[in-house]
């Protein structure tokens, strides 16, 4: 059974929600309103069987596997992030069925195995929402794109610290790489979907 919006086999991917990032504040919804959505969504998902994978960025001590290169806006020196920055929120309820994956740069595919785990499980399908809409989320939703998955952006369920941006990949970007729906949309298609053993 296929919804109009999501096929039965389809994974949630949550981006950066973690101590670190959701400390900053974000817009147009703060980062507590985008965890909760996230937890709603996984919750759901969970409840169907259906694959939840949870990203976070992280690095090493040292910062030698930042992603190298020159930049016209630096980030900042490379430091050492506090303790615990990288940490999954535990408003996330964390399962052991949940896959985590563990990113060096913006998007969830380049240097991990998340396009591995999501084929090994027959994923056509992939929901995504997190911190930041235009930068981890939209980086992922490019890559999902280009590697054949069906995407779905969780609007409500995305924050950016800048405003123009996350308008940006909502109205200009999202819509021709994917559907763009709201969390209740996306609970709503998720419950048609049958639940496996």
């Amino acid at each position: 059974m296929t919804t109009n919006l999501l096929d039965p086999k389809t994974a949630l991917v949550l981006i950066d929600l973690q101590r670190g990032i959701a400390a900053m504040p974000t817009q147009p919804h703060t980062a507590d309103e985008v965890i909760h959505r996230g937890a709603q969504l996984a919750k759901a998902f969970r409840e169907r069987h259906l694959p939840v994978v949870l990203v976070r960025v992280s690095f090493s001590e040292d910062g030698g596997d930042m992603p190298p290169g020159r930049n016209m806006q630096p980030t900042g020196a490379r430091q050492t992030p506090p303790q615990g920055w990288d940490e999954l929120v535990d408003e996330l309820d964390v399962q052991p069925s949940d896959i985590r994956v563990t990113k060096r740069q913006w998007g969830a595919f380049h240097g991990t195995d998340l396009d591995l785990q999501l084929r090994r499980r027959g994923i056509t399908t992939i929901v995504l929402g997190g911190i930041a809409t235009s930068i981890g989320v939209e980086s992922t939703a490019r890559a999902a794109h280009e590697h054949g998955y069906h995407v779905v952006i969780a609007t409500d369920a995305s924050a950016d610290r800048d405003p123009a941006s996350h308008t940006h990949s909502l109205e200009k970007i999202f819509p021709r790489l994917g559907i763009t729906a709201t969390t209740e949309e996306i609970l709503d298609a998720v419950s048609d979907i049958p639940a496996e053993n």
